[in-house]
């Protein structure tokens, strides 16, 4: 089961409390304070992987808290500091605070982590507390509280190509042509309800991720259909790659579904629909086809936007893939020389 969205509960340990106590030994009649410090309390950490796909697990489990820290002790004896707790979550995930609504982070690299919930600092014993005025120092701390916090996880994912299109314009065909991933394939609309990244590979040990998003409709700015599920999703890619049913099969016009898509994410998002994009023409072996792209060609003669017409279904995919990856290169190439 995919889920994108979680709420959870979390709390870090609380410290252990300091020990009141003094040396009885021996021949040491006055041997002093030797109470020890509590340990401190566990805290909670949310770690971004790669492993994972969704946050069903927090569907179920919807309450983390870590354990406490162990008390001091005589002779000096320190409690034992408890252990932290890692909670896993898919990369591109944004963990935010439910009472503020503020972003405590935003976990788009794998092994990245925030801590979400600090355990309680450890009590310190009277030992800590002796001097030259106070030579039997009988005070001691109670450990310190940890935090908690209500958090609200909400899953966007991370693709370097998102496949845009109406339902039945052949996203997933086209996914699994050029990938090994496997999606729901069928003749009927929204076949696919959740985001399916696939990974292409190249013989030069290259990969790109190609993420085959649920099927976008007129009015998904304003959540109609799939709505928001769907376009949260397209938020993260590099390159948007619109798929077309260049035949038309649900009686509408290619041209008019390329208008109705990118007014869609640019009504969702401002500057989105202006992302670095291609045309990916599907359904090519169609009579009505060719005529349709001759169509779409002419109106996008000044638009230096590429058009790639592929029959998903055969796996006859033109140029795809490279014009995907030199594309892809570019870009990186952009991002890179303005870290520096």
């Amino acid at each position: 089961m995919f889920v994108d969205q979680a709420r959870i509960f979390v709390r870090g340990g609380d410290g252990g409390n300091g020990c009141c106590s003094f040396r009885r030994e021996k021949y040491m009649p006055k041997g002093g304070p030797d109470g020890g410090d509590g340990g401190n309390g566990g805290s909670v950490w949310i770690e971004a992987s790669s492993d994972e796909q969704s946050l069903a697990p927090f569907m179920y489990q919807t309450s983390f808290r870590a354990a406490n820290g162990v008390g001091g002790k005589g002779s000096d004896c320190h409690g034992r500091n408890a252990e932290d707790v890692v909670l896993k979550v898919p990369t591109g995930t944004l963990v935010t605070d439910q009472e503020t609504g503020e972003l405590i982070a935003d976990l788009a690299v794998p092994g990245q982590r925030v801590l979400t919930a600090a355990g309680g600092r450890g009590g310190r014993g009277n030992a800590r507390f002796l001097s030259n005025f106070n030579r039997a120092p009988r005070q001691c701390e109670e450990g310190r509280p940890g935090e908690e916090k209500r958090l609200k996880l909400e899953l966007k994912t991370i693709s370097d190509v998102g496949l845009v299109g109406f339902p039945n314009a052949g996203k997933s065909t086209l996914l699994g042509a050029v990938s090994a991933a496997r999606p729901k394939v069928a003749s009927y609309p929204f076949t696919t309800l959740n985001p399916v990244v696939g990974v292409v590979e190249y013989p030069d040990y290259s990969r790109i991720l190609i993420a085959d998003i649920p099927g976008l409709i007129e009015g998904a700015h304003d959540n109609v259909g799939l709505g928001h599920a769907f376009l949260k999703h397209i938020e993260r890619t590099d390159i948007l790659a619109f798929v077309l049913d260049m035949a038309g099969t649900d009686g509408r016009s290619p041209l008019d579904d390329l208008d109705c898509l990118k007014n869609e994410l640019e009504l969702y998002m401002s500057g989105l629909s202006k992302r670095p994009a291609v045309i990916v023409a599907n359904k090519m072996d169609m009579p009505v086809s060719e005529e349709n792209l001759a169509l779409l060609r002419e109106k996008l003669s000044s638009d230096p936007i590429e058009i790639i017409p592929v029959i998903a279904a055969t796996g006859e995919l033109g140029d795809l893939k490279e014009i995907l990856k030199a594309k892809l290169e570019r870009i990186r190439a952009v991002k890179n020389s303005k870290t520096l």
